[in-house]
C-alpha cells in the first residue's frame, strides 16, 4: 500500500492550530479547575474525582458546567443531603463514567504507539493490519476497554459490597455494552477525519503528534457520549448499571 502522509502543524493552516490550541488549552484549564475544586469539595464516590476532570478534558465548558450543576460535593467537614437525580441527568452521568475511562484508554494507547511505535504490533500492525492506523484503534479500544470496566468496579463494588471477582463480574455486565457503544461514535468519527475530510482537503492525516489531532479527538469523544447515551439509559431502566 502507499505510505500514509502523516500531517503535522506546520503542514496545515495556521488556523488550525489555533483553533486546535485553544479547545485544548480550554479542556485542560476547565479539567484543572475541576481537579482544586474536588480536593476542596471531595466526591462522595472516589472515582468521580478521576472522571469528572477527565470528561472536561474532551467536554470542556459543558461537562465543567455539568460538574458544577450536578456532581460538586459537599465542602470537606460538611455533609451533603443530595435528592437522587433525574433520569436524564443520572444518564448523563453514568454515560460520563464511561467515556472517562475510554478517554484516558485512547489517550494512553496513541501516545504509547508514538513513544514506543513497537507496541502497534500487539495491535495487529504487520500480522493483520499493514495499516498501523487500524492497529492503534485495537490498543485504544483494549486499553479503554480495561480502564473503563475498572472505573466501574470501583463504582459497583462498593455500592453493592460485592466481593473481587463478583465486583468485576458485575462491572464487565454494566459497562460492557456502553464502553463499545462509546468507542463506535468514537472510532466513526475519527474514521471519518482520518481516512476522508482531512485527505480530502490536505492530502494526508492529522499526525497524533498535533494538536489538531486532539481537537478533533475532542469531537470524536462527545460524538462518543452520544452514541453511548442511550445505551446508558436502557443499563440504568433496566437496572443492569447503578444510577451514580
Amino acid at each position: 500500500m502507499p505510505a500514509v502522509v502523516e500531517l503535522h502543524s506546520a503542514d496545515l493552516p495556521t488556523w488550525t492550530a489555533a483553533v486546535a490550541w485553544t479547545t485544548l488549552g480550554l479542556g485542560l484549564a476547565c479539567a484543572l479547575l475541576i481537579v482544586v475544586d474536588v480536593l476542596r469539595r471531595p466526591q462522595r464516590m472516589a472515582v468521580m474525582a478521576v472522571v469528572w476532570p477527565l470528561t472536561a478534558l474532551f467536554g470542556s465548558l459543558l461537562w465543567t458546567a455539568a460538574y458544577l450543576r450536578w456532581g460538586r460535593g459537599a465542602r470537606r467537614g460538611h455533609d451533603q443531603h443530595r435528592r437522587e437525580p433525574p433520569m436524564a441527568v443520572a444518564v448523563v452521568i453514568g454515560t460520563s463514567h464511561c467515556g472517562a475511562g475510554c478517554a484516558l484508554g485512547d489517550l494512553v494507547a496513541e501516545w504509547l504507539i508514538v513513544a514506543l511505535p513497537a507496541v502497534a504490533v500487539a495491535g495487529g500492525y504487520r500480522w493483520i493490519f499493514a495499516d498501523r492506523l487500524y492497529a492503534g484503534w485495537v490498543l485504544d479500544f483494549a486499553l479503554a476497554f480495561g480502564i473503563g470496566i475498572a472505573f466501574q468496579y470501583f463504582a459497583i463494588a462498593p455500592m453493592r459490597h460485592l466481593s473481587r471477582r463478583e465486583g468485576l463480574r458485575a462491572a464487565v455486565t454494566a459497562d460492557a455494552l456502553s464502553i463499545t457503544a462509546w468507542q463506535v461514535g468514537m472510532y466513526g468519527t475519527m474514521a471519518l477525519a482520518q481516512l476522508a475530510v482531512v485527505p480530502a482537503l490536505a492530502g494526508g492525516r492529522l499526525a497524533v503528534a498535533s494538536p489538531q489531532f486532539w481537537a478533533v479527538m475532542q469531537v470524536a469523544m462527545v460524538v462518543g457520549f452520544v452514541t453511548a447515551y442511550p445505551v446508558n439509559w436502557w443499563l440504568i431502566r433496566a437496572g443492569v448499571k447503578e444510577r451514580m
